[in-house]
């Protein structure tokens, strides 16, 4: 769901004949002259403006950026920022501001004015300027509650980042807000920075199933679809990556190998999987029944044993289903324990596959007797 922020002052925004004209509901309007022809694109917090040339953001100034550095302004944000200026300079006026702050008791008002105003800079510099005023006035602040400074540093540090040229997101701290951390790191790892998604997750302190895991995940899926290396390289390769990864499900990898046409790197991968409920249906869909039973019984699961029988079953004939499981003993006891108590008359087959005269007469006795019951 999006939810706008309230606008102090409703307006449209308009472009034509290389004008753009931003009009309020007093009859009072801006223009401005556009060099090229330009679309505009309606966002959450205001207008993008796009040339062939030029990428533009109008926005209304926030409240606190506008009390801050209009002229004279005597705001509390404003003093505090002439605070830390005169105090770089090691000027006594930087006591003075702070006292007319403290006087009127709105230092704390100062400190979140500069973090509010900062988290919607997109120059850095004065970001940091703002920032700084706010570092130094809450150490004058008694048991001040420092998470909304830090949380506006990290994620300023993120935005930075992502606005940068080679990366190409230019969001405003409000869509950054609204899009959630988790978002943004997907429209990362979309475009494959996985070594600046894998940054962002350790410097925002995502957890490791939220986060890296995610991420390696996805490169990996990427990586089977390339064909610059052979399966085996390639298996060693994703292997030493991801490891122990917390929350990887190398099934998945090997679905995608699969999809992509590569059953052997698949199966390689199906190898660091270590839940085999995960491997066995997927070696079934690759028509790998006998590798499949031979994973299920090394499981010593017995329901997933008789799920891999089935399939076989239904796959090969009966001759060659009953040769298939004399390969397997443990897979042949479970069948005829099945047979015994569902299908008696396959029990009897499978004994004369076998020759075995004294289960098979052991049969003939048991059926005599239910029989004649």
């Amino acid at each position: 769901r999006c939810t706008r922020q309230h606008s102090r002052q409703r307006a449209v925004v308009m472009a034509w004949d290389r004008c753009l004209v931003v009009a309020g509901n007093d009859q009072q309007s801006i223009q401005y002259p556009l060099s090229e022809d330009s679309h505009l694109v309606p966002e959450l917090d205001g207008v993008r403006i796009f040339s062939r040339s030029t990428h533009e953001f109008l926005h209304e100034i926030p409240e606190a950026s506008e009390e801050i550095f209009k002229i004279a302004s005597m705001s509390p944000g404003a003093l505090l920022l002439e605070a830390q200026k005169e105090y770089e300079k090691e000027s006594q006026k930087a006591d003075e501001y702070l006292r007319e702050i403290k006087d009127q008791k709105l230092l704390s008002e100062a400190v979140e004015q500069c973090i509010k105003a900062a988290s919607y800079e997109h120059s850095p510099p004065i970001q940091k300027a703002l920032l700084q005023a706010a570092s130094f006035g809450k150490c004058f602040i008694d048991k001040y509650a420092p998470e909304n400074f830090v949380e506006t540093c990290r994620d300023l540090r993120v935005l930075n980042a992502v606005r940068d040229y080679q990366i190409g997101m230019p969001l405003s701290f409000d869509q950054y807000k609204q899009l959630t951390k988790e978002v943004l790191l997907d429209r990362v790892v979309l475009r494959r920075l996985y070594p600046i998604a894998i940054k962002i997750c350790e410097y925002l302190r995502l957890s490791e199933f939220q986060g890296i895991s995610r991420i390696l995940a996805h490169w990996a899926c990427y990586k089977v679809q390339q064909r610059d290396k052979s399966d085996e390289e390639l298996a060693q390769v994703i292997n030493q990556k991801l490891g122990d990864a917390v929350g990887i499900s190398y099934s998945d990898i090997a679905t995608q190998a699969y999809e992509s046409s590569r059953p052997e790197l698949a199966i390689k991968l199906l190898e660091y999987e270590p839940r085999p409920g995960k491997q066995v249906p997927l070696l079934l869909t690759m028509k790998r029944s006998q590798l499949a039973l031979s994973r299920a019984i090394e499981s010593g699961d017995s329901d997933l044993v008789y799920t891999v029988i089935s399939r076989l079953k239904d796959e090969l004939g009966r001759g060659d289903f009953f040769m298939a499981l004399q390969n397997q003993p443990v897979a042949l006891s479970l069948y005829r324990q099945f047979c015994k108590h569902k299908e008696p008359n396959t029990l009897k087959d499978l004994y004369n596959q076998d020759d075995n005269h004294q289960e098979l007469g052991n049969f003939h006795v048991r059926s005599s007797y239910i029989s004649e019951k």
